[in-house]
């Protein structure tokens, strides 16, 4: 510990990311990345932009970004905040939106940067349990708060909601700010960007999204917001008064063939769902239970094997998965859904190692 740290840093217990370890044989199944490439026109387009003009900084604006996913999502481009990565995305919206007099409210069960990002900025905060089958329910919401935040689907079990209990919420919610992180919601769950849609767009909401998940470009870093033209002019400010230039120009000319490429998207997500399904059901015949998930990943447990020997057990035969230390999940694993290969070899490791 330094002296010349700042007060809040040594109150700080940073985000642990997934492990990105380093063997020659490794079936990785612990960090949600897409088991497939990302869109060929994508990888096109970053290569057209390798060139000289690197020297010059990038539209700090990402205004054809912005373009591009406005057209996808039948939205005008105020309404699209960029980010380096979706965690840069939620760092603005914690510093810029939710820092408020009331404690923001988010599930005690979910995606672990938002208590980081509380710490970080002063914010106060409130959990709201999950319940009995680890499930969101959003009318433990409806009290007074300084906003409410979760993923749909939550990470890292994989749940979601639909829309319309959403739309409840949002409807009895009218005091602050709910946002909705939708970096999983392409393998099976409804989006609240058509909420956003016309002149009926509420104050109100914002919904999150990443390219690094269905997109397969999590070496890209890029994330948007999308939501009211005055929440986003809010984000804007905070960004220009950190960094202008969050996205560099190989990201916005991938981003945008990524976007354009829906038929890729979908293709690749209908692949993961298949093999979602058939891994569940090999895992259920193993003894395996298993949260009903519309993300890239499931999270299961054993009732008679301990969570961390399992996570040892395959971590030894060169199968990574994810295993949290925390209450009440600590006997699950969190396994992403890689290649039909990869889960097979996943379920024979599993085999050998009940056996």
């Amino acid at each position: 510990m330094s002296r010349f740290w700042s007060p809040v840093v040594q109150t700080l217990t940073p985000y642990v990311p997934g492990e990105q370890p380093q063997m020659q044989r490794l079936v990785k199944l612990n960090t949600n990345e897409s088991p497939y490439g990302p869109s060929p026109r994508a990888l096109a387009a970053i290569e057209t932009q390798n060139n000289d003009d690197l020297r010059l900084y990038p539209d700090p604006e990402g205004a054809a970004l912005k373009q591009a996913i406005a057209k996808l999502h039948g939205l005008n481009p105020n309404q699209v905040f960029l980010g380096n990565g979706s965690d840069d995305v939620l760092a603005h919206v914690f510093a810029g939106l939710l820092k408020q007099s009331k404690p923001v409210h988010f599930p005690d069960i979910t995606y672990s940067f938002y208590p980081v990002y509380c710490k970080l900025f002063g914010i106060e905060y409130k959990t709201v349990p999950l319940g009995e089958h680890f499930e969101i329910n959003t009318s433990q919401y409806k009290v007074p708060n300084g906003g409410i935040i979760f993923p749909n689907p939550n990470a890292p079990t994989g749940r979601s909601i639909p829309r319309s209990d959403i739309e409840t919420l949002l409807a009895s919610n009218t005091e602050s700010v709910l946002v909705i992180d939708e970096a999983y919601v392409d393998y099976g769950t409804q989006s609240c960007i058509p909420l956003l849609r016309g002149d009926a767009c509420p104050e109100n909401l914002l919904v999150v999204h990443t390219l690094s998940k269905s997109r397969a470009l999590a070496g890209l870093r890029v994330g948007f917001a999308v939501g009211h033209p005055a929440l986003i002019e809010g984000l804007e400010r905070v960004k220009n008064s950190f960094n202008s230039y969050p996205l560099g120009r190989l990201a916005q000319a991938g981003a945008i063939a990524a976007i354009e490429d829906q038929t890729h998207l979908e293709q690749t997500s209908k692949k993961v769902i298949q093999t979602r399904t058939t891994l569940v059901d090999e895992l259920n015949t193993l003894g395996f239970e298993t949260l009903p998930s519309t993300a890239n990943f499931i999270f299961t447990r054993h009732p008679k094997h301990a969570g961390a020997k399992l996570y040892q057990a395959l971590r030894d035969r060169g199968i990574i998965v994810r295993h949290f230390k925390s209450s009440r999940i600590d006997e699950f694993l969190r396994i992403t859904i890689g290649t039909d290969e990869q889960s097979g070899e996943l379920v024979a490791a599993l085999k050998e190692i009940l056996a």
